[in-house]
C-alpha cells in the first residue's frame, strides 16, 4: 500500500490516480464482468435445479418402492388373515357339518316317531250305543203281537244301556290315558329336535358372520391388489401404529432382559471368575449376556417352528415332521436354560447370605441373626423369575417381527421426507443464486456511477441531436 501511494510525491494525488485507473478499468470491463456474473448465476441456477430434479426423481422412485413394499406387506398380512378365516370356516364345517348325514337321519327318525305317536294319539269316536238298535227293533214290533213283552224288553234295554255306558266310559278313559302317554313320549323328541335345530342355526349364523368378515377382508385385499391410494394410506398409518407399539413392547422386553441379566450376572462370576476381562468387559457379564441371547434365539426358533412368526422362511418351509422335532428340541433347550437360570438365582441368594454372615463376623457380631423365617419368600421369588423370564422373552419374536416389517416403511417415509426437503433447499438455492448474481452486477455498477452517468448523458444528447437533424431534413 505504501508503494502504491508513493507513485507521486503527493499520496492523495496517488490515491486519486489509482481510483481513476481502477474505475476506468472497471468501466471498460463492465460488459464482460456483467456477462460473467450473470452466466455464473444462471449456471448455479441450472445446476441446483438439475440436482433438485434428480432428487425429485429419486424421491419418486423411493416413493414407488415404498408403495410397493407397503402393498406387498399389506397383501401378505391380509392373505394370512383370510387364510386363517378360511381355516376356521373349514374347521367349523368339518366339525359341525361333517355329521350332517347322521343329524339328518336322527331328525328323520325323530319326525317318524312323532308322526307314529301322533297317529296313535288321534281320538277315535266311540261306537254308537246298542240301545239305539234295540229301540228301533221295539218300534218295528206290531202292537198287537208284542203288547205283553214290551215292559220286559224296556227293562232289558235299561240294563244294557247302563252296562254300555259304563263300558264306553272305561274305554274312553283308557284311550285318553294312552293318548296322553303318547303325547308325553313326543315331548322329548320335540325338545331334541328344537335343540338340534338351534345348534344348526348357531352354526349357520357363525358361518354367515365369518362369511361377512371374509367379504370385508376380500374387499380390502382387492383394494390392496389394485394399489388404491386409500389402501396405501391405511397401510401407512397402520405401519406407524405398529412401529410405535412394537417399539414400546421391545423396550419392555429390554427391561425384562436387564432384570434377567442382574439375576444371573453375580452367580456367573463365581462360575467363570469375577476378575477376568475380555475386551474390557467382565467375563461373567459376557457369559450372562450370551445365555440371555441364546434364550432369545431359542424363543425365535420356537415361534418360527410354530409358524407364529415368519422371520425365517426356511424354517416355515420345513416338512411337518422335521418342524415338530425342531419344536421339541428348541423347547427342551429353552427349558434347560430356564432351569439353569433358576439355579443361578438360588445361588445368588446363597451368596447374599454368605456376604451377610461375613459382614456380621467382621463387625464382631457373630450372634446376630443372619436370616429370618421369611427369607424363603425372596428365594422362591428369584427362582421363579429366573425360570419364567426366559419363557416370557420367547414372545419377543412377535413384536420383533412387527418392528422389522414396519421399520422398512418408517425408513422409506423418513428418506422421502429428507429427499423432499433437500430438493426444496436446492431449488431455493438455485433461485437465490440467480438473484444474488443480479445483485452483484448492480453492486459492480455502484462505483461506476460517474462514468455511467456521463455515458447515459452522452446517449441522451446524441438522441436529441439525431431528432433535431431528422426534423430539419424533413
Amino acid at each position: 500500500m505504501t508503494f502504491l501511494l508513493n507513485i507521486t510525491p503527493w499520496p492523495v494525488l496517488s490515491a486519486l490516480l489509482w481510483i481513476v485507473l481502477i474505475v476506468t478499468a472497471l468501466f471498460f470491463a463492465r460488459p464482460t464482468a456483467h456477462k460473467f456474473i450473470l452466466a455464473t448465476g444462471n449456471s448455479l441456477h441450472r445446476m441446483f435445479r438439475v440436482s433438485s430434479q434428480s432428487l425429485m426423481k429419486a424421491e419418486k422412485g423411493l416413493n414407488d418402492r415404498n408403495r410397493e413394499v407397503l402393498l406387498a406387506a399389506g397383501r401378505e398380512a391380509k392373505e394370512r388373515i383370510i387364510e386363517r378365516e378360511f381355516d376356521r370356516i373349514n374347521e367349523t364345517v368339518r366339525k359341525d357339518l361333517a355329521s350332517f348325514s347322521a343329524l339328518h337321519r336322527n331328525l328323520s327318525e325323530s319326525i317318524n316317531r312323532i308322526e307314529t305317536d301322533h297317529n296313535e294319539a288321534v281320538e277315535v269316536p266311540p261306537d254308537p250305543p246298542g240301545w239305539v238298535k234295540a229301540v228301533q227293533a221295539v218300534a218295528a214290533i206290531d202292537s198287537k203281537d208284542g203288547r205283553v213283552g214290551i215292559g220286559n224288553i224296556l227293562g232289558d234295554i235299561h240294563k244294557s244301556l247302563v252296562r254300555a255306558h259304563k263300558e264306553a266310559m272305561a274305554a274312553y278313559h283308557e284311550a285318553s290315558g294312552k293318548r296322553h302317554a303318547l303325547l308325553r313320549k313326543m315331548r322329548p323328541e320335540w325338545r331334541e329336535i328344537q335343540q338340534t335345530l338351534g345348534k344348526v342355526g348357531k352354526n349357520v349364523d357363525s358361518l354367515l358372520l365369518r362369511s361377512s368378515t371374509i367379504d370385508r377382508h376380500m374387499q380390502e385385499y382387492e383394494d390392496i391388489v389394485k394399489g388404491e391410494d386409500r389402501a396405501v394410506s391405511i397401510l401407512s398409518s397402520s405401519s406407524l401404529v405398529f412401529f410405535f407399539i412394537s417399539a414400546l413392547v421391545l423396550v419392555v422386553a429390554v427391561g425384562g432382559a436387564t432384570i434377567n441379566f442382574s439375576l444371573i450376572a453375580r452367580p456367573m462370576a463365581e462360575m467363570v471368575g469375577g476378575t477376568s476381562l475380555v475386551g474390557g468387559f467382565r467375563t461373567a457379564d459376557i457369559a450372562a449376556l450370551v445365555i440371555i441371547l441364546v434364550e432369545i434365539s431359542m424363543g425365535l426358533f420356537l415361534m418360527e417352528s410354530l409358524r407364529i412368526t415368519r422371520l425365517f422362511p426356511v424354517i416355515g418351509a420345513l416338512p411337518d415332521k422335521t418342524r415338530v422335532r425342531m419344536i421339541w428340541i428348541t423347547f427342551t433347550i429353552l427349558f434347560l436354560l430356564a432351569s439353569v437360570e433358576a439355579g443361578l438365582a438360588f445361588m445368588r441368594e446363597v451368596l447374599l447370605h454368605d456376604e451377610l454372615a461375613t459382614s456380621a463376623l467382621l463387625r464382631g457380631d457373630g450372634n446376630a441373626p443372619i436370616a429370618n423365617e421369611y427369607m424363603w419368600i425372596t428365594t422362591a421369588a428369584q427362582m421363579g423369575m429366573g425360570f419364567i423370564l426366559p419363557f416370557a422373552l420367547t414372545f419377543v419374536a412377535i413384536p420383533l417381527e412387527t418392528f422389522v416389517h414396519s421399520l422398512r416403511t418408517i425408513f422409506g417415509l423418513l428418506a422421502i421426507g429428507a429427499l423432499r426437503t433437500i430438493a426444496l433447499m436446492l431449488r431455493l438455492l438455485g433461485s437465490g443464486s440467480r438473484y444474488v448474481c443480479v445483485l452483484l452486477a448492480q453492486l459492480y455498477d455502484l462505483p461506476l456511477f460517474i462514468p455511467l452517468w456521463w455515458a447515459a448523458r452522452d446517449k441522451v444528447g446524441d438522441a436529441s441531436s439525431g431528432g433535431k437533424l431528422r426534423k430539419v431534413t424533413s
